[in-house]
C-alpha cells in the first residue's frame, strides 16, 4: 500500500478519533451500512409508506443492492487488503479482508444520490462524505478505497435512474 495513503489515513484518526461522539458515531454508520441493509430497508419502507413514489422508492432500493452486490464483485476481482500498518487503529470488525472498493461508501453513495433525487433536495448528499470519512475513522479503508465506492455508487445510482425512467 502506498505510505502516501496510509500517512493520509493516520492524519484522519489523528484528528478525529480523540473527538467525543466521532467513534460512537462511525460505528452506528458502520452498523448501517453493512451489507446496504440500513439502505434496502430505507427503500422498502418508501416503496410501502409512499406510493406516490414507489416506482422511485423501488429505484432507490435497486440502486443500493446493485451498488452493493458490484463493490463485492469487484472486491473479490481486485483483492486489496484492508489497512494493516500497526499504527492504524482499527475499530470495527469487517466480514471480509477485502478492501477495494468500499462497500459502505458505494450503497451510501448510490442511496443518497437516489434520496436527493426523490426529495428535491441535495442535503442527503451530505451522507456521502460522511460514510467515507467514518470508514477512514475506524480504520477499515483506504482513501481510494472510499473514492471508488463514492464513484461505483453516484455511476450506479444515474444508471437505474435512467432505466426507472426509461421504463415508467
Amino acid at each position: 500500500m502506498s505510505s502516501r495513503e496510509v500517512q493520509i489515513l493516520l492524519g484522519i484518526q489523528k484528528a478525529l478519533l480523540p473527538v467525543p461522539g466521532v467513534v460512537k458515531t462511525a460505528t452506528s454508520l458502520s452498523l448501517l451500512g453493512e451489507h446496504a441493509a440500513g439502505w434496502l430497508t430505507l427503500g422498502a419502507a418508501g416503496v410501502v409508506v409512499d406510493k406516490r413514489r414507489r416506482r422511485s422508492w423501488g429505484g432507490l432500493f435497486v440502486a443500493a443492492l446493485t451498488s452493493h452486490a458490484a463493490s463485492v464483485i469487484i472486491k473479490r476481482i481486485v483483492r486489496r487488503k484492508r489497512p494493516h500498518d500497526a499504527l492504524i487503529q482499527i475499530g470495527v470488525g469487517t466480514p471480509s479482508k477485502l478492501s477495494f472498493p468500499s462497500s459502505h461508501a458505494t450503497s451510501t453513495t448510490a442511496t443518497m444520490v437516489y434520496l436527493a433525487r426523490i426529495t428535491r433536495s441535495p442535503l442527503p448528499l451530505l451522507g456521502i462524505p460522511v460514510m467515507a470519512l467514518s470508514r477512514m475513522v475506524l480504520g477499515v479503508h483506504y482513501p481510494t478505497d472510499v473514492l471508488a465506492g463514492t464513484i461505483l455508487g453516484a455511476a450506479t445510482a444515474e444508471a437505474v435512474h435512467k432505466i426507472e425512467r426509461a421504463t415508467a
